[in-house]
């Protein structure tokens, strides 16, 4: 399984799986159409599911256009089948998502949204998180709870250390500046800000991070409770 990383919008991802035996793919998150289409053009890739982690429209964005050129098949949370055009599968909480060679295990991970999803391809070792969980931070909470976030979170952390978490936006950077703010004795941290600076000295993404990684680093996950996560958050969402 190869997957390639669509910058999309300003600061946006969206991941293409690629099965390299098949040829058939999955789009996760398209914010837009036309970067996907750009790196499907004169390809012989198929491009057959789109995977939606939640209805934000920095995440949906493409569906339409997509499901048209491509008879794609959208893929996302049955709680949300309102708020995801053109939506074909609806999935649960803990059910297996199978399609040809493609197998994951979906979490809903309320907190951002209400039916937030992730997918976890559990052979390969990957989680795509959408919102809820970002290098070195965690989305903003909108529609749920602090008791939803933290248990969301929660359920991310008990998964091997060694799985790669792909995100939906490029935050990395910004995210450092609080967790060292709050955080300014950290090692493990202070050695990763510096491998970021670097790969976005070069124009690369730093994503996919590593679990075990953020387990050290990022300063949410380390929070012991509901009180002193909510306190994060709020002190991150007016840093």
């Amino acid at each position: 399984m190869k997957i390639e990383i669509i910058k999309c919008l300003q600061d946006n991802y969206s991941y293409m799986i690629i099965d390299e035996k098949t040829q058939i793919a999955c789009v996760v998150d398209p914010s837009e159409a036309a970067p996907i289409i750009n790196f499907l053009n004169g390809k012989k890739i198929t491009l057959k599911y789109i995977l939606n982690t939640h209805h934000h429209f920095d995440h949906i964005g493409g569906n339409i256009e997509l499901k048209k050129k491509y008879n794609s098949e959208v893929v996302g949370f049955k709680g949300d089948r309102d708020r995801i055009p053109k939506i074909d599968t609806l999935l649960d909480d803990n059910q297996i998502w199978k399609r040809d060679n493609f197998e994951a295990k979906i979490y809903h991970i309320p907190g951002h949204t209400k039916g937030h999803i992730a997918f976890h391809f559990f052979n390969e070792k990957k989680i795509f998180t959408g919102d809820t969980l970002f290098s070195l931070g965690c989305g903003r909470i909108f529609e749920g709870t602090y008791n939803q976030m933290f248990s969301s979170l929660n359920r991310i952390k008990k998964l091997p250390g060694n799985t790669e978490i792909y995100c939906g936006h490029e935050y990395t950077l910004k995210n450092s500046d609080f967790c060292l703010a709050n955080d300014s004795e950290n090692t493990k941290l202070k050695e990763k800000i510096i491998k970021i600076k670097e790969k976005i000295k070069n124009n690369l993404p730093t994503l996919p991070t590593i679990l075990s990684d953020e387990l050290e680093c990022n300063i949410f996950l380390k929070a012991k409770d509901v009180k002193s996560f909510s306190k994060l958050r709020d002190l991150k969402d007016n840093f």
